[in-house]
Parts: structure tokens; sequence; C-alpha cells
């Protein structure tokens, strides 16, 4: 099996959680088949979520963000783990999306003959996959059907927009009383995600 450049970013700052255990258990089993992780914990990251003006003044990236960006840019395959909180990601995963996310990095517009900017994007994270695990306090099939796709925003919105593909996406719950026996299988699964880079 081809050897893989994994970046994973934790999404939940706090990192005794189950997206940390996760987390551990993809990297543990990315490791043992010997590709090359690289990871980040949200919560471990100083910078400013909040977009002040909005992107009528893109705000200076921080070094944390910078890096994470590098992180990117460096992986073949980027892992992704949060909880689902209100049918979305964690307000500051949203933020550090918002914050790095930009022109020039994730993405770009094509220009035409004049060098005016057109509507045509151009991907530029293209030839990476992706892997997101998501975890919820309930039965992801019930979340689904009650409210729809939650995953639409990460999977099309984010990652798709810039080029990133495939982009699987594991739902995990219910988790909020889930027994030590569950808990191991959720992990031995993930960790085989991670062997496998899937």
């Amino acid at each position: 099996m081809e050897k893989k450049k994994i970046f994973i970013l934790v999404g939940n700052s706090d990192l005794d959680s189950i997206s940390g255990m996760l987390a551990s258990a993809y990297e543990d089993g990315a490791r043992e088949a010997g590709h090359e992780v690289r990871r980040t914990n949200i919560g471990e990251m100083s910078f400013d979520p909040i977009l002040h003006k909005g992107y009528k003044e893109i705000q200076e990236l921080e070094p944390d963000l910078i890096k994470v960006q590098e992180d990117f840019t460096w992986a073949d395959h980027i892992v992704i783990l949060y909880p689902n909180w209100w049918c979305t990601m964690p307000a500051i995963l949203k933020g550090m999306f918002d914050r790095m996310w930009l022109p020039g990095f994730a993405f770009n517009f094509k220009k035409d003959a004049e060098g005016k900017r057109t509507n045509t994007v151009v991907r530029m994270l293209k030839g990476k996959s992706a892997r997101v695990i998501i975890t919820s306090g309930t039965r992801p099939l019930f979340l689904r059907v009650q409210f729809g796709d939650y995953t639409n925003e990460i999977a099309r919105g984010i990652l798709g927009f810039a080029g990133v593909a495939p982009v699987r996406i594991s739902t995990i719950g219910p988790c909020e009383h889930a027994s030590d026996e569950r808990m191991d299988v959720w992990k031995e699964e993930v960790r085989r995600l991670g062997e496998r880079v899937r």
C-alpha cells in the first residue's frame, strides 16, 4: 500500500472527548501502517475566530492558522473530527475555516482577458482526499431524518469547494451514554480507517 501524508485536525477544543479519543485511534492505525502523520488539536491553537469586518478586510493570519494551511497543503489525506453541535460544527472550528479558507490558499477565481475576476473557481486543493468523523449525542440517522444533511457544510461547502475529493463521512453515535464496549468498537473501526487511509 502506498504510504500517505496525513493531516489530522481535532475540531473539539476539549481533548478529553470522543473526538480526541477517535483521533488518537486513527493516528495509531495510520502510524502502525507506516503513514506520515501530523496532528493539530484546535484547543491548543491561538487565533481569533471572528471575522470582525467580514471579508471586506482580510485579517492578518496568526502563526497557528498559517501552520494549519501548510499542513493542508502538505497532506495527501485530511482527517477532521468534531462533535455535531446544533447540526453543525463547533463555532471555533467554523471560525478557523472563516479565517483561513481564503483565495490564494483553498481556491481562486479565474480572470478574463481584461484581468477582471470571473465566477469560475480554481480549486487549489485538488488531488487530496478527506475523512470527516462527526460524533453526536443521538442517532445520526434520526438527525438526518429530522434536520436534513448536516454534513454538506464541511463536505461540499468547504472541502469540496476547494477541490478535496473524495470526502468520506463517518457519523458516530449516540455517544452520550455509550458503553465502554461500544467505544472500543468505534475506536477499532476508526483505527482500521487510519491503517487503510480511508
